[in-house]
C-alpha cells in the first residue's frame, strides 16, 4: 500500500504508528496511515485486519507532578 521510500512500516509490525498520515479528521478524533493502520487521538488503534489495539497511555507513575 505504502509507495513511499523508505517504505513505511507495515500494519503488522509494533513501530506502525511511525507510517504517514494520508487522511487526517482531527475534528472527529482519527487520522488513516498509509500502511491502513487508523489511529484515533486517545492512541487507540484498529488494523486493516479488524483489530483492535488498545489505547496505551503513560501509567500514572510516570507522570510528572508540578511542586
Amino acid at each position: 500500500m505504502c509507495a513511499h521510500h523508505p517504505s513505511c512500516p507495515p500494519a503488522d509490525r509494533p513501530d506502525r504508528q511511525a507510517a504517514r498520515v494520508v487522511a487526517s479528521h482531527p475534528e472527529q478524533g482519527w487520522s488513516l496511515l498509509c500502511n491502513g493502520v487508523i489511529l484515533f487521538d486517545d492512541t487507540g488503534q484498529l488494523l486493516p485486519n479488524g483489530q483492535q489495539v488498545p489505547p496505551h497511555r503513560p501509567s500514572r507513575g510516570r507522570l510528572a507532578v508540578a511542586v
